[in-house]
């Protein structure tokens, strides 16, 4: 169970920094503040469920000890 979260934590921050780029390069070029709008939103979704995974596993995990 554990490393299965270890991987869906993994996966959800490589999806965080896919949204991030894809907002930069959106601004960049100078494209649709709607669409900024809407990534922004999903990249603070994926990185409250990123932090939300860490934390469970921390807390599965003893915390580190």
């Amino acid at each position: 169970m554990e490393t299965f979260l270890y991987y869906l934590i993994l996966v959800v921050m490589a999806a965080v920094v896919f949204v991030l780029f894809r907002g930069l390069l959106n601004m960049m070029r100078g494209g649709s503040g709607n669409l900024s709008n809407k990534l922004m939103q999903m990249r603070v979704l994926l990185q409250f469920v990123a932090v939300v995974l860490i934390v469970v596993v921390l807390w599965l995990t003893g915390g580190g000890r």
